[in-house]
């Protein structure tokens, strides 16, 4: 690595120039990724997949490194790979935490979305496809950076994890864990989520709770005997109007009931009814508040039940000071590539989540530039895929 700010700026420029040769190599590596559709819980598919990016990752690793797969029955694969420190200082004692990459290959298309929305380069600069911008240009931006090492003889302090998971976009439940430990063995966490449109990477992020509400009444005729029975949807309509009053605007707790159903017929008193409810909050305190809140829910109605299930399935990824010292460093870098780089907190989750409440220093939205995650203007600006490739590679080099 070179010593000295022009000499950091010429390397950064450098790189840049690099990725922008490659182009047509990366756009076809993603053109690959986003054709191998990967819908959450699609097990053969993200297997596939998997087996894919190994395949890529496999001569990467080679003198050193190890490649492996970790089935999540009916989720797919996780895929790990190791790499250790290139060119450091072998010598001391005890060896440097590593830096974890952290990606996902699920996304939330239905298999044979491809048919209506082909991977395509539009004239005006746009990469489209299912699952392009969340993030499968995250996935690629990380093999080229990857490569680019390789290739250039690049030296990187820190031996470094690279984590895929395959069920990311359904709250990680079969990759928590794996997340968790991989977190506790970290220096830093680096993930590769999308970028807020603009550019800007993820400093904080809400945590997130979800519940589900069913109330539980008693059918009977709703013509000839409706006294003898108990509505269920009405005792629902209750707990929704107390959960709406949990929302606090001062504080930006957001309690919305997202989902609902009940009642078997017309003619029927509803016997049963249920809600699912989607809780986000800055602060480990107010995500206890609410959820002992709504834990605490009792019926209204005479006779009906009440079961509540769920909890905190992301907790809240503080806005720290080690995130924001990441960031600076992060900015700087980003600097040697042309990138003017901005930070945000933001109220959507990721695995950053996880690692950030382990306290390992996090920066998130490491991804390409674009938009329209999860809709159906879903793109990223095929100008941002070098130089975010040349910031990663970076940081790769320097953390």
């Amino acid at each position: 690595m070179s010593e000295g700010g022009s000499g950091e700026v010429r390397e950064g420029t450098a790189l840049v120039e690099w990725f922008r040769r490659r182009q047509p190599e990366m756009l076809q590596l993603l053109g690959r990724l986003i054709e191998m559709e990967s819908k959450s819980g699609e097990e053969a598919a993200l297997v596939r997949l998997a087996e894919e990016v190994a395949d890529y990752l496999r001569p990467l690793a080679a003198g050193g490194g190890e490649v492996a797969l970790l089935p999540a029955p009916g989720a797919g694969a996780h895929l790990r790979a190791r790499f250790p420190a290139m060119g450091a200082d072998r010598s001391a004692e005890e060896p440097p935490r590593e830096i974890l990459v952290i990606g996902h290959l699920d996304t939330v298309w239905p298999m044979g979305t491809l048919q209506r929305k082909p991977f395509e380069v539009t004239a005006d600069g746009r990469v489209l496809g299912p699952g392009v911008f969340d993030m499968k240009a995250g996935v690629t931006i990380l093999l080229e950076s990857l490569a680019a090492l390789r290739a250039l003889s690049l030296g990187t302090k820190r031996p470094m994890t690279v984590l895929l998971t395959c069920d990311e976009e359904v709250g990680s439940r079969t990759s928590r864990q794996l997340v968790e430990e991989e977190a506790r063995r970290a220096a830093v966490a680096l993930v590769l989520e999308p970028p807020v449109t603009g550019g800007i990477v993820k400093t904080g992020r809400k945590g997130i709770a979800t519940f589900q509400v069913r109330a539980i009444g008693r059918a009977s005729h709703a013509g000839l005997d409706p006294r003898q029975g108990i509505n269920a949807i009405v005792e629902l309509a209750h707990q929704v109007v107390a959960l709406q009053a949990l929302n606090d605007d001062a504080r930006d707790v957001t309690v919305s009931t997202g989902l609902i159903k009940g009642g078997v017929a017309l003619n029927v008193v509803p016997p049963e009814a249920e809600a699912k409810v989607d809780v986000r909050f800055w602060g480990a305190e107010d995500g206890a508040r609410v959820v002992a809140a709504i834990e605490e829910l009792r019926p209204v109605l005479p006779g009906a039940e009440l079961q509540i299930t769920g909890g905190i399935n992301r907790p809240a990824m503080t806005r720290s000071a080690a995130n924001l010292a990441l960031f600076e460093t992060a900015r700087r870098l980003a600097g040697e590539v042309g990138l003017d780089l901005r930070e945000q907190a933001v109220g959507g989750g990721s695995d950053g989540n996880f690692t950030a409440a382990l306290g390992v220093p996090t920066l998130d939205g490491l991804g390409v530039d674009g938009a329209g995650a999860h809709a159906e203007h879903e793109h990223i600006l095929l100008a941002d895929l070098a130089p975010r490739a040349a910031l990663l590679t970076r940081l790769l080099q320097t953390l």
